[in-house]
């Protein structure tokens, strides 16, 4: 077979895989066996943000990418800040000194992360200055309100009437109208008015409505862009709102509430709790207030008074507020400064069958990798069930979804259709309660059975299970994902769908299923286990049991990828293994506790983070099993659990081990390998709690992991014609 390209360049870059361990530091042996084998978990998730910020910064990145990644930044930081800070400041006000894992309070904890989130928002600024230049350069301008042509205010008086002006509610602040509620996110403008006719002084606000965008295009020649800022509309129109007064003063300001549910553990109707408690939450306590850093003294002191915050709560802002808003601007008239559109495939055996979801299933699992493979073929399997008379019955986990859901319309159309369905939703899916209510409504209107679950653990597992009448037996069609059941992340976020009609597997899922609905444990599970049962002691078993196989002498390596690794028990165990010999590589996308390349704690650890074009989202774990990387008779899993403390114990989990030859040699010598042999977008963890990258000017061709992707179809979902010329990545470390 011969060698594309990409994968010449992999095996000749500085990469994971051919690079040998380095030499490992030595901490002092308290350090070794303290609290400081761990990194804090927030700070590393700082550290992460970091990253996505300085991909903004990277010229390899389209333009408007860049400014993309500006905003996701930013809203990464929101979300920090209503949940985890939120959390902590709670936590710190009652007074509780429990340290977190690496030996810090919450109050000490607080000040960590106030030093260093503070310095991310600066940069965030300087880089939003830069990439604004960059855009000016290439025809795209963001003005203010000083610089608007006689015809640019012509046309934005129109704007401002006809899609303005109707939502506003201008707002004096005096003993007569109290300050009024600022929910989560709210932006506003607080205006130091004077009448006109007698110099009488009115402080007012603006709230601007989240409904409204940010930005207010204006014209210009075509392959061009000019926005004006909301707010510099709302102050060029100011008489408008306030006829009779001119503006003496302004400033603008957004804030973040603690958006936390806490929800009765004896609540008698779990929704209608839930209901309850989304209105608290828009309620809660301001835990962030962005303030413009030139406001006037006693405007921005009657703001901070009234909203009851102080210190570290009060952010002052030289630039723009409200980062998360630029995603407005980018933009798909300037696809030269986008990504190079790419449409998902279509596994080719699923059109060797005319698109048979069943026919392709039936032949032999298929393991599918989204975004590279379309996602619509997960709402394929569940709409040809819905029409499918063969089909008795359908059951189904929702985590996160879509408002307009595909998957949410197909059972209910199975409903209809007189099939029995099941749909498990999660209701306490953070930030997604809201849409997982209106959901389980229509589902109930349409027949569907929907459960909830339990109070005290998130079921997070991702399945779908199919019942067919098959030549008068019943045979189950199941799907697990790493991801959601959600159409548009799944264009962003790489994931991945095992379909599969083993029977073995089949009755696993049924088995979950039994679990979340009746309460009753799990007896027998064959190729499944879960959270919060079995599914850590099966890790922490298979990570001593590499250690005994290094300590035989025979090759003992271990393969894991995952958004966060912070669970003690499992670094732990980790660290063991390394201390026996295993040799450990870890493709972790945001928080990691585990301190690697230590002597005697973690020589044989690498940890790298990859940040890229796509949102690494995938759970893998590949055990030697005493047969090295790649092997035949290797361990290899798909999870929708990190190896956190929360999805470990207090959710339902699964780790699907996936036993089909092809499938595990997509997972390890494709999915795995290029993973782990990236450069382009990689960054390597070093022991001191720091990520480097490689100068990637200094490599030729350096290797990206979505570019292979994008370019080379998966193993698994080849058809009859293509599927001996499948590339892989055959790295060995056994």
């Amino acid at each position: 077979m011969a060698v594309p390209r990409l994968l010449q360049c992999a095996m000749t870059s500085p990469d994971f895989l051919t690079t040998p361990l380095p030499d490992p530091i030595t901490l002092p042996k308290g350090q070794i066996n303290g609290p400081q084998r761990f990194f804090n978990r927030e700070k590393s998730w700082l550290a992460f943000n970091w990253r996505v910020l300085q991909e903004a910064e990277n010229p390899r990145v389209p333009l408007l990418e860049r400014v993309r990644f500006v905003s996701i930044s930013a809203g990464n930081l929101d979300e920090f800040y209503t949940v985890r800070v939120a959390g902590l400041r709670e936590l710190a006000q009652e007074g509780s000194i429990t340290p977190s894992d690496d030996g810090r309070t919450p109050a000490e904890q607080l000040r960590l992360i106030n030093t260093d989130a503070r310095a991310l928002m600066q940069h965030q600024q300087k880089v939003w200055v830069a990439l604004r230049t960059e855009m000016e350069r290439k025809g795209i301008t963001v003005v203010s309100r000083s610089k608007l042509t006689e015809a640019d205010k012509k046309h934005l008086e129109g704007i401002f009437l006809t899609r303005v002006f109707p939502v506003l509610s201008p707002l004096a602040i005096d003993p007569a109208h109290p300050f009024p509620f600022i929910p989560n996110e709210g932006f506003a403008l607080a205006l130091q008015m004077k009448r006109v006719r007698d110099g009488r002084s009115l402080q007012a606000l603006l709230p601007i409505p989240g409904q409204i965008d940010r930005f207010v295009r204006l014209p210009v020649p075509e392959g061009q862009a000019r926005f004006l800022p909301l707010e510099e509309l709302l102050l060029l129109r100011v008489s408008a709102l306030f006829p009779g007064y001119k503006l003496a003063g302004s400033c603008s300001f957004r804030i973040l509430r603690d958006s936390d549910l806490e929800v009765e553990e004896e609540a008698e109707d779990l929704v209608r709790e839930f209901e309850t408690a989304l209105k608290r939450r828009r309620r809660g306590e301001v835990v962030r207030l962005q303030i413009s850093a030139d406001a006037p003294v006693d405007l921005a002191g009657e703001i901070i008074r009234q909203l009851h915050v102080h210190g570290d709560e009060i952010v002052e802002v030289k630039g723009m507020i409200g980062l998360i808003a630029l995603n407005e601007l980018v933009i798909n008239g300037r696809p030269d400064l986008l990504w190079p559109v790419f449409t998902p495939r279509v596994p080719e055996r699923v059109q060797d069958f005319d698109r048979d979801m069943f026919a392709a299933i039936r032949q032999k699992d298929m393991l599918l990798h989204h975004p590279y493979e379309t996602f619509d073929m997960v709402i394929r399997f569940l709409a040809q069930a819905a029409r499918d008379p063969d089909v008795v019955a359908i059951k189904q986990t929702l985590y996160r979804t879509s408002n307009e859901s595909p998957i949410v319309e197909a059972l209910c159309e199975a409903a209809e259709n007189g099939k029995s369905v099941t749909a498990l939703v999660e209701l306490k899916a953070r930030f997604d309660e809201a849409a997982n209510i209106r959901q389980s409504r229509k589902l109930e209107r349409a027949g569907a059975h929907v459960i909830y679950g339990f109070l005290n653990y998130k079921t997070h597992a991702k399945i779908s299970t199919v019942v067919r009448r098959e030549h008068d037996q019943l045979v189950t069609y199941t799907h697990y994902g790493t991801g959601n059941y959600h159409p548009i992340t799944a264009r962003i976020y790489t994931d991945l769908s095992l379909f599969t009609c083993d029977a073995a597997l089949g009755r696993d899922a049924t088995k979950v299923f039994n679990y979340v609905g009746g309460y009753a444990e799990p007896e027998g599970l064959e190729n499944l286990r879960i959270s919060p049962l079995n599914l850590k002691t099966t890790i922490l078993e298979s990570l001593e049991a590499e250690a005994e196989h290094a300590r035989s002498g025979k090759p003992a390596i271990v393969w894991a990828k995952m958004n966060s690794l912070i669970d003690p028990d499992v670094i732990d165990a980790l660290y063991a293994a390394s201390r026996a010999g295993v040799r450990i590589d870890l493709v972790i996308r945001g928080i990691c506790g585990v301190r690697p390349g230590v002597k005697g704690l973690s020589g044989t650890i690498r940890v790298k983070s990859v940040v890229g074009q796509f949102l690494e989202h995938s759970r893998i774990v590949c055990f030697g099993n005493g047969h090295g990387l790649p092997a035949k008779k290797a361990r290899i899993y798909i999870s929708s659990a990190d190896w956190m403390g929360r999805n470990l114990n207090r959710r339902v989990e699964t780790l699907v081990e996936c036993r089909n030859a092809t499938v595990k040699a997509q997972i390890v010598s494709q999915i795995m390998a290029a993973n782990l042999a990236d450069v382009a977008q990689s960054w390597v963890l070093q022991p001191d709690g720091s990520y480097t990258r490689p100068d990637l000017n200094a490599i030729r061709n350096p290797f990206s992991c979505h570019r292979f992707f994008i370019e080379n179809p998966s193993l698994s979902g080849r058809g009859s014609a293509g599927a001996k010329d499948v590339p892989a990545l055959t790295h060995s470390n056994g």
